[in-house]
């Protein structure tokens, strides 16, 4: 999974920073981006695309990438801007947050000098290549999608707090029967993204 990373660190790269995002396709919550930069050639085991990893490995996994990142940095979207823009353009400014974000372990700000992007082209000045399914072929990215999602799922528990009744913890605002049932009999709350809803409240 080192092989891209290789490649661009070859053409005289210094820092890359790798994106991806998590939360595109529910139906209630932000858009959650990160970006991070991570050692050259440390690997870690276990590392994939973060769908394909239980919870609990996850946690895990979330502490060590972050323990040996030389920077990261989350990009949230709300789901108000996402109804105001529509989500891709959320993604990318999720994305774009989260490079702005950089930051190494006691503060400092890290402008990286080249992207290495989940399957985006973003809106910015620096160098950067598109993946497709770059989670299960970037060593970067995989962590980058591991640490998005980590991050969004304690939201995730913390707007449960927030908005009881639709079962957040559980389902972490995908559009799973059960929340589509509780839209339908609640309403939405004001973390739902109205624009993903017409079909299930018939508007």
């Amino acid at each position: 999974m080192f092989e891209i990373e290789e490649r661009i660190y070859n053409m005289g790269y210094k820092y890359i920073a790798c994106i991806d995002e998590v939360g595109r396709g529910c139906l209630a919550g932000d858009v959650v981006a990160c970006a991070i930069i991570m050692p050259r050639n440390l690997s870690i085991d276990g590392i994939k695309d973060s769908k394909k990893l239980t919870e609990k490995k996850r946690e895990d996994l979330y502490e060590k990438i972050l323990s040996i990142s030389i920077a990261w940095g989350i990009g949230r979207v709300s789901p108000k801007k996402i109804d105001e823009i529509n989500i891709k353009e959320s993604t990318k400014l999720a994305m774009k947050l989260a490079v702005n974000n950089l930051k190494d372990k006691d503060g400092n700000k890290i402008l990286p000098d080249f992207l290495l992007i989940d399957a985006e082209k973003i809106d910015m000045d620096i160098d950067q290549e598109s993946v497709i399914k770059g989670d299960e072929k970037s060593f970067g990215i995989a962590c980058a999608s591991i640490v998005a999602k980590v991050y969004r799922d304690r939201l995730c528990t913390q707007w449960d707090k927030e908005y009881p009744g639709y079962n957040l913890k559980k389902h972490k605002g995908y559009g799973t029967k059960e929340h589509r049932e509780l839209i339908k009999d609640l309403g939405p709350s004001p973390i739902h993204r109205i624009t993903f809803l017409k079909n299930i409240l018939n508007k």
